[in-house]
């Protein structure tokens, strides 16, 4: 099924998104509206989080946009009121920034976390709550492709706490009856993606590097695997995961279609965009400390339980990636609202 098809249920609903002037959240927002759905957005644009209003400018007269910080638990208490889904993406992303100082991590994985649940406790219990968390919360992988019985055991501070972050949802479905579903993402690109630098994505890094005729540099040999979904398919799992009721209490994985080696990567952007250059070089110090090698995820338990499986092919999303910032990229490159 479309996107499109995906969003109508939510027909007439109210919808809140934290982080909905980012990448996922901005292009999940678009969905939802197009179904007619009444949605609110909240987003701190804290700008090295990657929110951006030019991301939400096509529907900006059909949204409701309130800027605050999610660790604003009066605020969010009010918010919350009368919505019946709440799409939980507002977060920091960047595993190097959690490792350099994470306080700013703690406080917005865990305790923003915490304030949305509370709000949520005490506001609205029968919302639904969709959580975006990460592939990050495995680690180094024991074993390839990886299910959700894989262990988890991350290797930075980002990772546990989105773990727990996740915990905290499933404890608050089970001590307070929160709908509550878990989604766990893989490598997201597409438009909207932060190009700025690689807090968000390295792709998006690479992308920018690419069109403005620099160098793409590859950390280590360039063998390390990695599957990616299209921004898309992403936005379909989380449309799946708040309409469905059996979703309830769950955690998915996402995952890409094909797994590729970063090198495998960098030549086939090269090969669409129809010239650049690209160079392996060593992992810095702190980047090789937390580096995960190879990583793609088993999506099998998201697919029969709730028929989602990715359907962007990754040449036919990069081509799409291209051609969005081809054509938008200059005014992304310093992120300037």
């Amino acid at each position: 099924m479309s996107v499109r098809e995906l969003a109508e249920p939510f027909a007439g609903k109210k919808a809140l998104v934290t982080g909905g002037l980012g990448f996922i959240g901005s292009h999940l927002a678009e969905a939802l509206v197009g179904a007619g759905a009444e949605v609110t957005l909240i987003d701190s644009l804290i700008p090295e989080y990657g929110g951006n209003l030019r991301n939400v400018a096509r529907i900006k007269d059909a949204v409701r946009v309130n800027i605050s910080d999610v660790r604003d638990e009066h605020s969010l208490r009010y918010l919350v009121r009368g919505q019946d889904y709440l799409f939980n993406l507002a977060g920091q992303t960047s595993h190097l920034d959690s490792m350099r100082d994470p306080y700013p991590d703690l406080e917005i994985n865990c305790r923003s976390q915490l304030s949305i649940l509370e709000a949520c406790r005490h506001g609205n219990a029968d919302v639904k709550i969709v959580f975006a968390s990460t592939r990050q919360v495995y680690g180094r992988p024991r074993h390839l492709p990886v299910d959700e019985g894989h262990p988890v055991a991350p290797v930075d501070v980002n990772g546990i706490n989105k773990t727990a972050g996740e915990w905290y949802h499933f404890v608050y479905g089970e001590a307070y009856g929160l709908r509550v579903s878990v989604l766990r993402l893989t490598n997201t690109y597409g438009p909207h993606m932060r190009v700025r630098d690689a807090r968000q994505t390295f792709l998006g890094h690479w992308v920018r590097r690419l069109l403005t005729g620099e160098q793409l540099e590859i950390f280590g040999d360039g063998s390390q695997r990695r599957d990616f979904n299209y921004v898309a398919d992403a936005v379909s799992a989380f449309l799946l995961a708040g309409a469905e009721e059996r979703a309830n209490g769950e955690v998915y994985n996402l995952g890409g279609p094909e797994n590729v080696s970063l090198l495998e990567l960098a030549e086939l952007l090269v090969e669409l965009n129809g010239g650049g250059h690209f160079t392996t070089v060593p992992f810095p110090d702190d980047r090789q400390a937390i580096d995960i090698g190879d990583f793609y995820a088993d999506y099998g338990k998201i697919e029969r339980e709730l028929g989602w499986r990715p359907a962007t092919a990754l040449e036919e999303g990069l081509a799409q990636t291209l051609a969005f910032y081809r054509e938008h990229g200059a005014a992304y490159w310093d992120e300037a609202r």
